[in-house]
């Protein structure tokens, strides 16, 4: 295969393909910014996965110009100054004990998308004066030229340090709007000096670093950049600049691009959600290849071994870069090479478990991986004792409870009362934005049917049934039910439920009212305009999908308005009629909208009754996910995973 042969950055000779990309690691790093036996845990499971390279998330290079030591560079680790070399040149010997290298991803700053403005010790900085992305009350001012050519030096003095603890390679981070990219972009970049004008004076500040590295690690010393080839917003960079771009950056030394997309103002194509297509990135690397001999780096949802045999095969990019895939699933190169890719463990891009994380203050981790970002603390050990254990539904949380269990020596029945396994899974996956759910359900149906789990579908658990069967362990995961409003002619005909719809148990009209602002709702409404339906969203809510992540949130938003569906916030139905709903909105206006179908996504109540009748008469008794209280998907398979492991 040709993601198993190996290449070369520059001089430097990469074992594979397969690169690990750059991932924010905030929360991880000891308080100091030390490297923490997390950090080398995390990086050491993707090497020892099979990852050719590894690149590490962002550091800062020096804090002085951008004091932002509790925002967004608040517990990364930190290699300005030397007392960190050590503990770099640890992790860097780690990560050659399984033959992979380590790059690091080098930062000048955030500038005006700094995350917590209130953090910054001072005013932050950005290439103009500007408002900040976050809050656009708040101000960055200009960097001064004494300032850039600080940050200049810090990037010489950060790759003395990088190459003596041993470590292969630097990234520079370019792309989606941080401080790289904002002097590259006219749109951020206004500067009347040497370091703004036209492409070179744009470029200048980038170059000047290149050649700091150079200098200071030899000109041996292999630079990745990384950069948006298309920011995908008016006004940013378009793919023919990008190209222009790529040929100086080869002139100036730069022995690999690493061709992203995006900026925070197009959050769905910086961090690409399980909406984009497969390899949506593609495109862009394959352009980059056709201006420079140096290797381009593919990125963007590669994370299916057929695709991105077939981006190499087909000379569209030298190396693919995967991020989320690995932090689903460490194992992903492995896998792929031992044929066994119905165990790898998909990303599902819903961003809650990293992206989503990071954004609250979180550490890195995964929603089908709880264990990322504590790799060796969630470790899955061998039972003490053997126990028999007896899972109730076989949703996700339901199965990964299973596949834990059974892969710890214990016992495991699963009872699911339908006749397929996924539980609320099965009617989420269906519309063809939402493929990656199926990558799941089937992911974890054959982890439990190769682990020996006795399956027993078409069973609907009473109590009577547990305590015969008399298990040592109860896990239940029953789901949840969709709720059903109490609101006049509710019981009309022409009145279903998203999931009713999405199963084909119940056909939309021409016209469809949909009750409801969350996920399901909006997923729904483009569902089903897709086909063609006329469809309005009715929610009581200020804005559509508000617990939805943010580059998720950004593509749905996209979509609702591609697909011309109508959203009415703020406004409730009163009544629904046989034709249509009465709506009201917050001034009490009424309105009358014509609908052939209503279809109610309101979310979800438990189904807890099978939990309330055990309660006191099985020992260890542990209610999961949705029956618990109804929640997203990370909520469940975290659960699941947690309890059983303490089985």
């Amino acid at each position: 295969m040709e993601l198993f042969k190996p290449g070369r950055i520059g001089k430097l000779q990469i074992k594979n393909r397969i690169i690990m990309a750059p991932m924010g690691i905030a929360g991880l790093a000891e308080p100091d910014g030390g490297i923490s036996s997390r950090i080398i845990d995390y990086y050491v499971a993707r090497a020892k996965g099979g990852a050719g390279l590894i690149t590490t998330g962002g550091l800062s290079v020096e804090y002085e110009v951008e004091n932002d030591l509790d925002g967004i560079w608040s517990s990364t680790p930190r290699i300005d100054r030397n007392v960190y070399l050590s503990q770099w040149s640890v992790l860097a010997d780690a990560i050659h004990d399984y033959g992979a290298k380590l790059s690091i991803l080098l930062n000048p700053g955030a500038g005006r998308v700094t995350h917590l403005p209130t953090a910054v010790q001072s005013q932050p900085i950005a290439p103009s004066a500007q408002p900040l992305f976050w809050d656009p009350t708040a101000m960055a001012r200009e960097l001064t030229v004494e300032e850039i050519e600080k940050l200049v030096a810090a990037f010489g003095k950060a790759a003395k340090r990088i190459k003596a603890a041993g470590i292969d390679a630097i990234e520079l981070c370019a792309h989606g709007g941080y401080l790289f990219d904002q002097f590259m972009t006219p749109l951020w970049n206004k500067r009347k000096d040497k370091y703004g004008g036209d492409l070179e004076g744009r470029l200048r500040f980038s170059l000047e670093v290149i050649a700091s590295i150079k200098a200071a690690a030899g000109e041996d010393f292999p630079v990745i950049y990384r950069y948006s080839i298309k920011h995908y917003t008016e006004g940013g960079r378009e793919i023919e600049e990008s190209q222009e771009i790529a040929r100086r950056l080869e002139q100036a030394g730069v022995d690999a691009i690493d061709a992203s997309s995006g900026c925070y103002e197009a959050l769905h194509w910086m961090v690409p959600p399980g909406y984009q297509p497969r390899g949506c990135f593609v495109h862009m690397a394959e352009a980059i290849k056709k201006a420079v001999s140096i290797p381009v780096i593919a990125v963007g949802r590669l994370g299916y071994p057929e695709l991105a045999e077939d981006v190499l095969k087909e000379g569209k990019a030298d190396f693919i870069m995967l991020g989320r895939s690995l932090l689903a699933d460490p194992e992903w190169p492995n896998k792929v090479r031992e044929g066994r890719l119905d165990d790898i463990r998909p990303c599902i891009g819903c961003d809650d478990g990293c992206l989503d994380r990071l954004f609250g203050g979180k550490h890195l981790s995964c929603t089908v991986n709880p264990a990322t970002g504590i790799e060796r603390r969630l470790a899955l050990e061998p039972a003490e004792k053997q126990k028999s254990v007896l899972v109730i539904g076989g949703g996700p949380g339901g199965m990964e409870a299973a596949r834990v269990a059974a892969s710890r020596g214990h016992q495991v029945t699963l009872w699911e009362k339908s006749n397929q396994l996924g539980g609320n899974l099965i009617p989420a996956a269906v519309p063809d934005f939402k493929e990656d759910l199926r990558r799941l359900i089937n992911y974890l149906s054959i982890q439990i049917r190769k682990l020996g789990v006795d399956i027993k579908l078409g069973t609907t658990a009473t109590p009577e049934m547990v305590q015969e069967m008399a298990p040592q362990v109860v896990i239940i995961a029953t789901g949840a039910t969709p709720i059903i409003p109490d609101i006049p002619g509710v019981d009309k005909s022409i009145v279903t439920t998203a999931n009713d719809i999405l199963l084909g148990k119940k056909e939309a009209g021409e016209t469809v009212v949909i009750r409801g602002g969350g996920l399901v709702a909006c997923e729904l409404g483009v569902f089903l305009a897709r086909k063609g339906k006329k469809v309005t969203l009715v929610t009581r809510m200020e804005k559509l999908a508000p617990d939805v992540s943010a580059a998720n949130r950004s593509q749905l938003m996209e979509m609702i308005a591609q697909s011309k569906v109508e959203a009415l916030t703020n406004t409730t139905v009163s009544e629904i009629t046989n034709d249509g709903v009465i709506t009201s909105d917050k001034s009490g206006e009424k309105r009358k909208l014509k609908a052939d179908t209503v279809a109610l996504a309101l979310g979800f109540k438990p189904r807890d009754e099978l939990q309330q009748a055990l309660m006191g008469k099985i020992t260890e008794l542990r209610a999961i996910g949705d029956c618990a209280e109804p929640r997203k998907i990370i909520d469940a398979m975290w659960e699941g995973f947690r309890f059983a492991r303490l089985i």
